[in-house]
């Protein structure tokens, strides 16, 4: 379809800043028939939904990309940045997000996934919220100029704007001009660590320089991964990633789904309430195996009483089950979020009869209510290998980063539920394997799509990760 960009300018402006794709995905089905047998799946290619064949990208020959793209390197991580001699670039880049600048430029907000202990960490800024931690955030701003094969996408700005916190995965934009950035760990004093951590922290488009680190205490402390945000109702839906093992269903008992509605819109420090959902009518529903795509499911919240539980050896999954026991839905490594058609798009990385990945749909229908709907189910991981980060396509689709073995691919999902490869990292015949691909997301305007390769996530070790654009003729498929 026609993308315009001038009114997406306009209506992401009218929003605070925060770029948020709303895709048309309802007629998104998966290859599966009602009663849930798995169907042939489908990869397709040039006139059916996909893009011309991969090859070999002359700039970043580590990639393959479709013919007819161009792909450009922006930044590397353990390397100096190229516009900001000072900053030596923080290793593990994660989730990411775009915001439109006042000056028609972009703003790029990062996550550095760093996961070093409390001996090893040290802070990648000057005002860090733990000084014995080496995750946060860096800021980026890019500007893009010139149209189809004159296009240039230009790294101007790169500077530090959140230290000092753990394990920072992905996160989320928010509609009102922010970046909302999770910590994956629930780690804290008893880890040698000044600070407790596992919480969210914002950081704001506008800030040009490291902010003081808050963390949202009300939001939860548990393992977190993404969020969305609902931009009617500035309700915050989070992810959790944390293992189902049959093995282990104490130490391992699931993740959840969580909503965070704030007691005063766009100003989430002011606190409010975390709730879990379940599924009316059926307590503890599992929705890891035996799934049934398009099956509308009924939805609910339970409250969690305690969102900043005290320190204990259940500390992890201490949210969990707060809302696991008044009968919150189990899901599997729950991953990637992003708003879209109106509701949140989510993904179980491990779900699934293939343990390959699903991807989800919740969409409220009243105050405390709502549809949950499997949209897609990887039936092997030649389809689809375990889905991370995800994003909304401007054009329709969603745009998928695998976390799987060896190889690595971006992938999209169109809305007649095919499957698009769109960035190959293939394995080199000698050294390690490619790490993952995370963070991907479009320009305000459309054209060009930002991703990562998260590279190491300890200081001084394994591969560098960095930060790519990439564009070309959209158009030529449903992405």
């Amino acid at each position: 379809m026609r993308f315009d960009r001038r009114s997406f300018l306009r209506r992401a402006a009218a929003i605070g800043g925060g770029a948020i794709f709303a895709p048309s995905m309802s007629g998104l089905v998966s290859w599966q028939n009602v009663a849930g047998a798995t169907v042939r799946g489908r990869i397709v290619g040039f006139g059916e939904g996909g893009y011309r064949a991969l090859a070999r990208s002359a700039e970043c020959p580590e990639f393959w990309i479709p013919e007819g793209f161009q792909c450009r390197r922006l930044s590397v991580t353990t390397q100096p940045s190229t516009v900001n001699p000072g900053l030596t670039v923080p290793v593990a880049i994660d989730g990411m997000a775009t915001f439109p600048l006042p000056n028609g430029n972009i703003r790029l907000i990062r996550n550095h996934e760093v996961v070093d202990n409390a001996e090893r960490a040290r802070p990648i800024g000057a005002r860090p919220y733990d000084a014995k931690a080496g995750g946060g955030t860096t800021s980026l701003e890019v500007a893009i100029r010139g149209e189809g094969d004159g296009l240039e996408v230009e790294l101007l700005a790169e500077y530090v704007s959140l230290s000092g916190t753990h394990t920072n995965c992905a996160g989320g934009l928010t509609p009102w001009g922010s970046w909302l950035t999770c910590e994956e760990t629930v780690v804290g004093l008893a880890g040698g660590f000044d600070k407790p951590h596992g919480y969210i922290f914002e950081v704001p488009v506008s800030a040009t320089e490291e902010v003081e680190p808050v963390p949202l205490l009300a939001m939860g402390r548990f393992i977190h991964e993404a969020i969305c945000t609902d931009p009617d109702t500035g309700i915050v839906y989070e992810t959790e990633d944390a293992w189902w093992r049959e093995s282990d269903p104490v130490g391992s008992p699931g993740a959840g789904l969580y909503r965070f509605i704030p007691n005063r819109r766009d100003v989430l420090i002011e606190g409010g309430r975390l709730q879990m959902l379940a599924i009316d009518g059926m307590p503890r529903y599992d929705t890891i195996r035996g799934q049934t795509a398009r099956r509308v499911l009924p939805a609910v919240w339970v409250d969690i009483d305690d969102p900043d539980p005290s320190p204990s050896p259940e500390l992890a999954r201490a949210v969990y089950m707060q809302g696991y026991e008044q009968g919150g839905a189990r899901f599997q490594r729950l991953e990637g979020a992003w708003w879209g058609d109106g509701g949140a798009y989510f993904v179980s990385t491990n779900g699934g009869d293939a343990s390959s990945g699903q991807i989800w749909h919740y969409r409220p229908t009243g105050e405390d209510t709502g549809e949950l709907t499997l949209v897609f189910e990887s039936p092997s991981a030649d389809v689809l290998e375990a889905p991370d980060n995800i994003c909304c396509s401007p054009r329709g689709g969603l745009v998928i980063c695998e976390d799987g073995s060896a190889e690595q691919y971006v992938r999209g999902l169109t809305p007649a539920g095919d499957i698009v490869n769109l960035v190959l990292a293939p394995s080199p015949a000698e050294g390690p394997d490619p790490t993952e691909f995370a963070g991907s997301c479009f320009s305000p305007d459309g054209r060009v799509l930002f991703l990562n390769v998260q590279g190491t996530r300890r200081v001084g070790r394994g591969t560098p990760g960095a930060t790519y654009a990439l564009w070309g003729p959209w158009e030529e498929g449903l992405l």
